[in-house]
């Protein structure tokens, strides 16, 4: 018999599964020692590695191990493998099935390698695995997507959105998408990593970004480096882009766990319930002397929030930017809840057009996802003023107003102290039952007292021989019109609680409201969280 018939006409010869195990030890290999150094001198983790250290112990199960681009020699004989460069499969993170994926930057840059079926990366075989078995999707981003040398590759160049992003939009409304940006990213996977629930990224070793920094300087002339261009400062901080910034990679997998621990599998599923281990009774006395006696002091909101919910729960999203308000998922009695809380810390818990899109945001994924929410209200009104104004507040805040009123999800409102206008409104859900409960210490109306004296009375204080007296007798009057008891009497709020009555109330209407959520399973008509 000859070599040919041995081999089964696979031009390699070996038997078939030696060739198996050879394929896989260069799929294994990745880009090469060089390369692996490289990515490790980067202060990066290959992509084997970080799959490796977020999902459980051996759980991956690769596809497309053996994609790449091979080269042969005489009679067709395997001379190596040059891997795809992705990687992705079937994996779990603390016992739940993901799909999950990333470039290997070892490879070409993980730049696509041309195959008529992608992997992943932009689009391709993880998303539909994702979707069509109704599992979160994590994609660990590090590469730039396409390169201008596939033209000549292919011998033509592709229309825009032949590789498009219609999977990527449909699973925003089915199951929980995260994306980790673990290195540079361009082009498709940086589009990729915009449209996700949540999106985290590592401090100094990543940067994201339409185009790098030598097509900036090709087309305006500027000179700048990644970092300034696309780093989190830029990416997280300011623009608000990529959600949350860690100091490592693992400091990333810890936040995609925490994330996914509040999220159902899919839309079709309700959130998952963890045992109680902080008593649903459990009433704070420092609760009765957190918010201040003066109307314009600030104090710690975050810290009234880690007083009311279960201990140790609270998962920040988006911390460093739009800081007027706080957008966190926690738990009350063990259930996933959403949390929008203005802080006074920033602009006096003011709605600026960066908090109006942090919280439309929050909004949409706790709707998605059906987590109820609970907004505990400080919120003076928009933000005003020229720069105000030249930032589209009034348009966002708006917005803000809009999607407060198209939640399905159950909604509790708590003022703390102020809830006054429009940006009042952006707490509360007419469309709903519309429960509405305040602290003693609240406050509410159009607007407030001083501002709305100065310029309904503006005549009769300019006047008066005192103006200044004037004004504050005046606001003195009114003040007393606005007090929350008075409110109460008109049931036009629901109840007045003692502060240290919070978390037992909170805790009761949440687990009420499973029953609501159980009716509602499935996907809205919209498409889920816009970008």
């Amino acid at each position: 018999m000859s070599d040919r018939k041995l081999d089964n006409g696979r031009g390699s010869g070996a038997a078939p599964i030696d060739e198996l195990e050879r394929r896989r030890t260069f799929a294994a290999a990745m880009g090469g020692p060089e390369n692996v150094a490289r990515q490790h001198t980067g202060g990066r983790l290959t992509v084997r590695e970080r799959i490796e250290r977020i999902t459980d112990e051996g759980s991956l199960r690769e596809v497309g191990t053996l994609a790449g681009t091979g080269e042969y020699g005489e009679h067709h004989v395997l001379r190596k493998v040059t891997p795809a460069p992705y990687v992705a499969g079937l994996a779990r993170i603390d016992g739940r099935p993901v799909a999950i994926g990333g470039e290997d930057f070892t490879v070409r840059g993980g730049t696509s390698f041309g195959a008529l079926r992608r992997k992943g990366g932009q689009g391709g075989y993880i998303e539909d695995l994702a979707h069509h078995y109704k599992i979160p999707l994590v994609n660990l981003i590090d590469g730039a997507g396409g390169t201008v040398t596939s033209a000549k590759r292919r011998g033509y160049v592709v229309f825009p959105g032949v590789d498009g992003f219609e999977r990527s939009v449909e699973l925003l409304g089915e199951v929980p998408v995260i994306s980790a940006v673990l290195g540079t990213a361009a082009g498709g996977p940086a589009g990729r990593a915009i449209l996700s629930h949540f999106s985290v990224m590592v401090r100094g070793t990543s940067q994201i970004f339409a185009a790098g920094p030598p097509v900036v300087k090709r087309s305006l002339g500027q000179v700048i480096d990644k970092e300034e261009l696309g780093g989190a400062a830029v990416a997280v901080d300011e623009a608000g882009s990529v959600h949350n910034a860690v100091e490592s990679e693992d400091d990333a997998f810890d936040q995609i766990r925490r994330f996914l621990s509040f999220m159902p599998q899919n839309v079709w599923e309700l959130p998952p319930v963890l045992p109680v281990t902080d008593p649903v009774e459990r009433r704070e006395e420092a609760l009765l002397d957190i918010v201040p006696e003066s109307r314009t002091r600030a104090y710690d909101m975050k810290h009234l929030l880690e007083l009311v919910v279960d201990q140790g729960s609270i998962f920040e999203i988006r911390p460093t930017y739009g800081r007027a308000v706080i957008t966190a998922l926690a738990r009350l009695a063990g259930r996933p809840v959403g949390l929008v809380a203005n802080n006074p810390k920033f602009y006096g818990g003011a709605m600026d057009a960066d908090a109006a899109r942090k919280q439309i945001h929050f909004m949409e994924l706790c709707d998605t996802f059906h987590i109820p929410l609970v907004f505990f209200v400080d919120v003076p009104g928009f933000m005003v003023g020229l720069k105000a104004e030249k930032e589209a507040t009034l348009r966002e805040g708006m917005r803000a107003v809009y999607m407060a009123g198209q939640l399905s999800v159950p909604t509790l409102t708590l003022v703390i102290r102020k809830c006054y206008g429009m940006a009042g409104m952006a707490t509360c859900n007419k469309n709903d039952i519309d429960l509405k409960l305040a602290w003693p210490s609240g406050e509410w109306g159009s607007l407030p007292v001083e501002g709305g004296v100065a310029a309904a009375f503006r005549r009769e204080i300019a006047a008066a021989d005192d103006p200044k007296a004037r004004e504050k007798e005046i606001e003195a009057e009114l003040r007393a019109y606005s007090s929350p008891f008075r409110t109460a009497e008109a049931f036009a709020v629901e109840e007045i609680i003692d502060p240290r009555e919070t978390r037992p109330l909170l805790c009761e209407y949440i687990a009420l409201a499973e029953g609501r959520l159980k009716i509602g399973l499935g996907p809205r008509a919209k498409a889920g969280v816009s970008p």
